[in-house]
């Protein structure tokens, strides 16, 4: 499945280098990361996908590797192979089975707080069926949406997330692929069981929030057999978002990790 994407690069620069590929989260999509795509295609090509049943990308079931080859076959359409991939959570994951999948098509592999492992989306799982229960009405704007969503999100920034995925207006509806998304779940929520022998050998660096829990010291064996040369950051103030909660931190941690050849 050829993905959705924005593409940017610089106008005269080192092209010789990977690009670098941002993968979002569940409910998200390639322009949450703006911030750093705007500042890395600054001396790099950088492409952010929309994953697939997400922004303008195509609709259809879910797990990692379909997810994985969908980014590879829509990387080496657009001559983008190998890359340094950067994923967030669902992304993270995605990001991990692309480099165990296709270990020749990632240069370098960063995953911002999500470990190779069973978890991580409890309440996105009650998120996904409570969406897509939800009625809408035949006209909804802006503010009548965020009084719909405030019944089952407490939280504001999250809500204006999830509202990115609704079309406003007459006949309002979920622009992305929710009932595949619901039926999904379970795999999203998984891990693959993977081959004893099955281990990406480039660079790897996972980005923690210190007040997260999707990142375990239960976790670092796996972490260690799968990626052997993994190096692990934590951003102490920052949570699940660590890249939108602690943007300059992030920032940073990104840079170094590029400059390594």
């Amino acid at each position: 499945m050829l993905l959705n994407m924005i593409e940017q690069g610089p106008q005269n620069g080192d092209l010789s280098r990977p690009p670098v590929v941002f993968l979002h989260g569940l409910f998200g999509r390639g322009r949450n990361f703006g911030f750093f795509q705007r500042r890395i295609a600054a001396t790099r090509r950088t492409l952010a996908l929309d994953l697939r049943n997400h922004g303008q990308s195509p609709h259809g079931a879910m797990d990692y590797p379909t997810l994985a080859a969908d980014v590879r076959e829509t990387l080496a359409a657009h001559d983008a192979l190998p890359a340094t991939v950067v994923g967030h959570s669902m992304g993270g994951k995605v990001a991990m089975m692309l480099a165990l999948s296709f270990c020749t098509d990632v240069h370098s592999l960063l995953v911002a707080d999500i470990a190779p492992a069973t978890g991580g989306f409890a309440q996105s799982y009650q998120l996904a069926h409570k969406m897509a229960a939800l009625r809408l009405p035949a006209m909804l704007d802006r503010v009548g949406a965020d009084a719909l969503l405030q019944q089952f999100i407490e939280e504001k920034p999250i809500r204006d997330l999830m509202m990115t995925n609704l079309t406003l207006g007459e006949h309002p509806h979920w622009n992305i692929g929710i009932q595949d998304i619901v039926a999904s779940m379970p795999a999203i929520i998984g891990w693959p069981q993977l081959g004893a022998q099955i281990h990406y050998d480039g660079p790897t660096l996972f980005i923690a929030g210190g007040r997260s829990p999707y990142i375990q010291p239960a976790n670092y064996p796996v972490m260690r057999q799968l990626f052997p040369h993994y190096q692990l950051k934590v951003i102490p103030d920052a949570g699940h978002w660590v890249h939108a909660q602690a943007p300059a931190e992030f920032l940073n941690l990104l840079n170094l990790f590029l400059d390594v050849p």
